[in-house]
């Protein structure tokens, strides 16, 4: 008796990831504003909120930050060791340093000039300025200590970690990128049977995070649209209209390095086409935006450089796991607006020569800010006592700040992701195509 023939549908397409995030992304902002517009700090919606909208995105976010040590100590090393010649990972490090100086310049220059222009911290009424500055003014008094008595040399010297283990349980990814680089080094110059055995161990955590990672990722539509509604819920519009010129300012200067500055650099040395660049790199973008964290966002950007655009894994590898801590250009932008911004507000007038002192300091600052929420406060508290500007000045901020960092993010991951395709463009080992190409 024979089998009737198979005549079940076949299955639509699934949708993309990362429609589903920005799906996430529009329903959790519009579902945030109408409860604040119409609710308001109703005791329901307080508790919805705190009990299943902050824990789904919190629970998300703890996944991710999970991996993120693990996940940049084993990309690392692979990437050191992969490159086979030291002379490699030096020409590789040497123009991932120059692209991050470059570019985080370039950066806070755009920002300075146009808080410069539109003098936003000017213009704020004095009622507004001290409803803002008690809403945050404990916080910000918790931020403005964080730096204290910490000088240039200590922050140097800690790049160096007297133990990886407390590195790694601090967080210090700083500290484990020093750490996996001289272990890859190491590894590649021995070349024993022993090292090679350590190699494959690294390759096996490496594997197992991406798959761990693959997982949660899943999770990111839900977690974008939970993380969304509870800050747009909680601050509704009303914080964005009493500090629109602010938010407008960072928000113009961060829209003019993404879209102008980074796709000339993209165009003229990395010979791809901007739109293309963008359509590839949006997973990794939404992602960026749904954490604002460049760290949580590394797995993604990894997948991101090496399956859609094309990066060698080696070269993906190394700058954009160098680039989730030390190339935060969107961040550094970011802080030399609001140390001018709040120069401004305070009528602290600050001479040609000391704008170009923030103007270093911000771009140190940048790549020394850790790659996760709110880490740049503390580096602004820091050059806000350097130039004699109270720091808890900050707490006018602190209410948009959570926005802006999302906004910032995406301008950190998208300076990786387009230095990756630049610098591999001029590796000898560079592909012959790359999406986009021009």
């Amino acid at each position: 008796m024979s089998q009737a023939p198979d005549t079940a549908p076949v299955g639509k397409p699934r949708m993309a990831l990362h429609t589903k995030m920005l799906i996430g992304f529009i329903l959790g902002l519009g579902a945030g504003i109408a409860a604040n517009m119409l609710v308001g700090e109703a005791a329901w919606l307080d508790a919805l909120i705190r009990y299943v909208a902050d824990p789904v995105g919190q629970v998300f976010l703890r996944l991710l930050f999970m991996l993120v040590i693990p996940l940049v100590f084993s990309a690392l090393v692979l990437g050191v060791v992969e490159l086979g010649d030291p002379q490699a990972l030096g020409r590789i490090g040497g123009r991932t340093l120059i692209w991050i100086l470059v570019v985080t310049v370039a950066a806070v220059t755009i920002g300075m000039i146009m808080v410069s222009v539109f003098q936003p911290g000017a213009g704020i009424p004095p009622d507004v300025a001290g409803t803002l500055l008690a809403s945050g003014s404990e916080r910000a008094g918790q931020i403005a200590g964080q730096r204290e008595g910490v000088s240039g040399v200590d922050i140097l010297l800690n790049i160096i970690p007297r133990n990886p283990v407390q590195a790694a349980a601090d967080g210090d990814l700083i500290a484990i990128i020093f750490f996996a680089m001289m272990l890859g080094i190491a590894a590649t110059i021995l070349r024993t049977p022993g090292t090679k055995t350590f190699v494959g161990a690294v390759e096996g955590l490496y594997e197992i995070c991406l798959k761990l990672i693959d997982w949660v990722i899943q999770l990111a539509p839900y977690a974008v649209a939970a993380l969304l509604f509870s800050i747009t819920a909680r601050l509704g519009l009303d914080v964005l209209v009493q500090l629109a010129q602010f938010v407008g300012t960072v928000m113009g200067a961060l829209a003019v390095h993404t879209f102008v500055v980074l796709p000339v650099l993209l165009l003229v040395f990395g010979r791809m086409s901007p739109m293309s660049f963008f359509r590839e790199a949006q997973p990794a973008l939404l992602t960026a935006f749904s954490t604002s964290s460049s760290s949580a966002t590394l797995p993604t950007t990894l997948m991101v450089a090496e399956e859609n655009l094309g990066v060698p894994r080696p070269v993906a590898r190394f700058v954009c796991t160098v680039g989730s801590t030390a190339n935060m250009n969107g961040t550094a932008l970011f802080e030399g607006i609001t140390v001018l911004f709040l120069a401004q507000f305070f009528g602290v007038d600050l001479s040609f020569v000391q704008q170009v002192l923030v103007l270093l300091m911000c771009v140190l600052g940048g790549i020394g800010a850790a790659g996760v929420p709110g880490g740049s406060l503390p580096v602004i508290a820091m050059i806000l006592v350097m130039f004699g500007i109270p720091p808890e000045g900050i707490g006018l901020i602190l209410g948009v700040d959570r926005f802006l960092d999302m906004s910032r993010t995406v301008v950190n991951v998208c300076g990786d992701l387009v230095g990756s395709v630049v610098i591999a463009r001029y590796e000898p080992d560079a592909p012959a195509v790359v999406p986009g190409e021009d």
